[in-house]
């Protein structure tokens, strides 16, 4: 029983986090930048999710509206912070990254306040019984919505013209604009995308938690830098597998050896071990 009980919460936040990181993949694929800032985009998906279900009641229209919304600033980041300095090397743009999540931080206290918001009354906290262990409504609804997103997601990418343009311009954006694909588009689209389910991400968890703060942002973005590393940097699959890996060895590493190791440092272990053994990553090529 035990047994079952952490291999699902395992799961729970293994979907959690490959919301988060598919997300990260996506611009990391494309424009081969760690986008940092993803982590303050994740913490504002939590607020707008939380405020507009304190507002209007309905968690089923606060959740589309806040990934939209926060889908759209990610375009601004786009536009405004990264197109300009893309000729630049690599690190400027990571540099500029890292300061824009601080800056988003520091806004979020100083909009927000420096404690934490919660949910007037906070939704799906129902529990019922299944196989001998009690879940929250939230848990099941963070399973299946991930899975669901992620599945349409899949499914887009592989079955429409939009999706053959993003594989087009992910493995040549020279020859993808020589066919006419407008490559401004697709980034413009791959930010709005990775944004709005970073959204979707911070919304789980508040609910998880019952609580958006400042720099709720900061553990499940590191999780997730260490995720796309493990997954093989820019394979959206491996993401995926590295995700679930990582929530399962969590799970189980907080009872075996939680009683010296803080479940946040795991990833980071599990990380270094993976990378000494298999440096491209556990789906990466050589």
């Amino acid at each position: 029983m035990l047994f079952l009980e952490l291999f699902a919460q395992g799961l729970i936040y293994g979907c959690m986090y490959a919301t988060i990181a598919v997300g990260l993949t996506l611009v990391y694929s494309l424009l081969r930048i760690l986008h940092v800032a993803h982590a303050g985009l994740f913490a504002l998906g939590g607020y707008l999710g939380l405020l507009l279900t304190n507002a209007t009641g309905s968690l089923i229209l606060a959740l589309p509206l806040a990934a939209a919304a926060v889908g759209v600033v990610g375009m601004a980041i786009y536009r405004f912070c990264y197109e300009p300095i893309l000729h630049r090397p690599p690190y400027v743009a990571l540099i500029a990254s890292i300061g824009l999540f601080i800056a988003l931080e520091e806004i979020f206290r100083l909009i927000f306040g420096p404690y934490g918001l919660t949910y007037a009354q906070a939704p799906l906290q129902e529990t019922f019984a299944m196989g001998g262990m009690t879940i929250r409504r939230v848990e099941i609804v963070i399973v299946v919505g991930s899975v669901l997103i992620l599945g349409i997601l899949s499914w887009l990418s592989r079955h429409t013209r939009l999706g053959v343009a993003w594989r087009a311009t992910v493995d040549d954006p020279q020859m993808a604009a020589s066919f006419g694909i407008s490559v401004l588009k697709v980034r413009y689209l791959n930010f709005f995308i990775g944004s709005a389910l970073a959204a979707v991400a911070g919304v789980f968890i508040s609910l998880l938690s019952n609580l958006v703060e400042p720099t709720m942002g900061g553990v499940p973005s590191y999780k997730a830098l260490a995720i796309i590393v493990l997954g093989g940097l820019g394979n959206v699959t491996g993401t995926l597998c590295a995700s679930l890996l990582l929530g399962v060895t969590e799970a189980f590493g907080t009872i075996y050896i939680g009683n010296f190791m803080d479940r946040d440092a795991i990833a980071f272990a599990f990380m270094i071990v993976v990378l000494m053994v298999r440096p491209q990553g556990l789906f990466g090529g050589r």
